[in-house]
């Protein structure tokens, strides 16, 4: 079998799917990969795939002309390389790769929702316009689709309530899964260390981890802050201005962005993502719980799918850096609590969403 990958970003090829690139050409297949850029393409093509086509669009914002320029590129992509399957995720992969595979009559078509996105986290006027055009593409683009893959119920929920596909289309796969052998379990560090892992956009709740720091530091000096992650140009970034007072006065230690960050995971006692962005399932949260870390997130789509409450990590209300605080102080007071934790949260990893078990799920719902 022929398969088209349509995806938003040559990063999240090789990081959210590289896995499931790999097995789908361990069982047989020819992987064709779409992205808007040159980037990262010698890590895309380590994964096997046969071809890489540069198809540009912009991810977050709606222009009429950007987007047929897109549709028009992407007709000629399938066109040229006929695919037995096109797989997408996010929107405008999902939509216009779903809608151009089915005007050119390809087999077979699957969709994943990896998260609803900023639109669906806003109730501005300008968001709620956006909301309803996006509302119509999505079902336009699902009725060509044989199914359609989400990362968590709320999201589920959200879609067949509101009308935009039928429950019978639908299926649930645990996250991206998680490589084990890759983030591995390592004995926790002697100082209490807090990781975050995330873009710098505001939704991600990065004010938030950040004032929670320099709450838990006043108690406990000791106590360590990293973010991890890189700034970002789309609606919701931080300007690096806006994180220097956190950065100066070392509440918060920033490495930056790293191409691989399973050793920061190792050297944290607790991954914090205190999101409110509608998530699909994070990958982080799931890399953090592979390595044995117990987990302080929000009680939020995608974020609360992972934990039960007080046995793999705790879930707090969005925007609350002093909730946050408390459970970070707890887990500082309590060892065996920690412990215990950590415990649970590499256990849940390794029953439920270990790559090989997510891959299994995936070749169920997409028949490769």
């Amino acid at each position: 079998m022929k398969i088209l990958i349509v995806s938003p970003k040559n990063k999240t090829v090789f990081n959210f799917r590289g896995d499931l690139i790999k097995d789908m050409i361990a069982c047989g297949n020819e992987v064709i990969v779409t992205g808007p850029n040159r980037d990262y393409l010698d890590d895309v093509y380590a994964l096997g795939v046969s071809e890489f086509v540069e198809v540009p669009f912009t991810k977050d914002k709606a222009r009429i002309k950007g987007d047929l320029d897109y549709y028009r590129r992407l007709k000629k992509v399938i066109r040229e390389r006929k695919p037995d399957l096109v797989f997408s995720y996010t929107i405008k992969p999902v939509v216009y790769g779903s809608l151009v595979a089915k005007a050119n009559k390809v087999p077979h078509i699957c969709a994943m929702v990896t998260g609803l996105g900023r639109v669906y986290t806003s109730n501005g006027i300008k968001v709620r316009l956006l909301r309803m055009v996006t509302k119509r593409l999505y079902k336009r683009a699902f009725r060509a689709c044989e199914r359609v893959i989400f990362q968590n119920r709320d999201d589920i929920a959200e879609f067949v309530g509101n009308g935009y596909l039928p429950a019978e289309k639908t299926a649930l796969v645990n996250g991206s899964g998680v490589n084990m052998e890759r983030f591995v379990r390592t004995p926790l560090p002697s100082v209490p260390t807090f990781l975050m892992v995330s873009r710098i956009i505001r939704e991600k709740g990065v004010f938030e981890f950040c004032e929670a720091a320099r709450i838990v530091k006043a108690k406990h000096p000791e106590a360590r802050f990293i973010l991890l992650g890189g700034y970002d140009s789309s609606v919701g970034a931080i300007k690096p201005e806006s994180m220097e007072e956190f950065f100066a006065d070392g509440t918060v230690e920033y490495p930056g962005e790293v191409k691989d960050a399973a050793s920061f995971y190792n050297e944290c006692a607790v991954f914090v993502l205190p999101s409110y962005y509608r998530e699909g399932l994070p990958r982080t949260i799931l890399e953090a719980m592979s390595c044995g870390r117990a987990v302080i997130t929000t009680d939020w789509p995608g974020c609360r799918e992972p934990i039960t409450d007080g046995e793999n990590g705790f879930l707090v209300p969005v925007k609350d850096a002093a909730a946050i605080a408390e459970r970070a102080e707890q887990l500082i007071s309590d060892p065996a609590l920690l412990s215990r934790m950590s415990d649970a949260a590499y256990e849940t990893c390794k029953t439920k969403y270990e790559v090989a078990i997510v891959n299994r799920q995936m070749r169920e719902f997409i028949g490769y």
